[in-house]
């Protein structure tokens, strides 16, 4: 009876145990950086005269404003390869504001991008060194996937 005792009582307490673990990662998780993040999205993706106007929206929920921040982007085409790559410049984001940004991609065909990358952030003026690529979160609101 005391063995079984024992036995029941352990598993009590791996499945304690396991459920604090899980508690305690998650409430890292949370406290390490909470809602800080930058989002990116995909807007719209516009003929143009030139080529391909692309629209953005992004947001910086980082825990600093942003002065200066680019994205290095990557175009896939039908074949699924890479057709070109860009580095856009989205300017300042300001802390918990949201911005609009187009670019217009002279010489591509909307119809032709399947898919659009973000490579690096080669430029990412005010929050500590390597944020703008760790709190990134893309999405986008058309069927061209966006992924950071």
């Amino acid at each position: 009876m005391m063995g079984r005792f024992a036995a029941i009582a352990a598993g009590v307490l791996f499945s304690v145990s396991g459920v604090a673990q899980a508690y305690a990662q998650d409430a890292a998780a949370a406290t390490k950086l909470p809602g800080a993040k930058l989002d990116v999205e995909l807007n719209a993706l516009a003929p143009s005269q030139k080529g391909c106007m692309m629209t953005f929206v992004a947001e910086n929920n980082l825990q600093a404003p942003i002065n200066k921040v680019s994205f290095e982007l990557a175009f896939f085409n039908d074949k699924n390869a890479v057709d070109r790559i860009t580095v856009l410049d989205f300017r300042d984001l300001p802390q918990g504001k949201k911005r609009v940004r187009q670019f217009d991609m002279p010489g591509v065909k909307c119809e032709t991008v399947t898919r659009i990358l973000i490579n690096d952030t080669p430029v990412c003026d005010g929050p500590a060194t390597g944020e703008c690529m760790k709190g990134l979160v893309t999405r986008s609101q058309i069927s061209v996937p966006f992924e950071g």
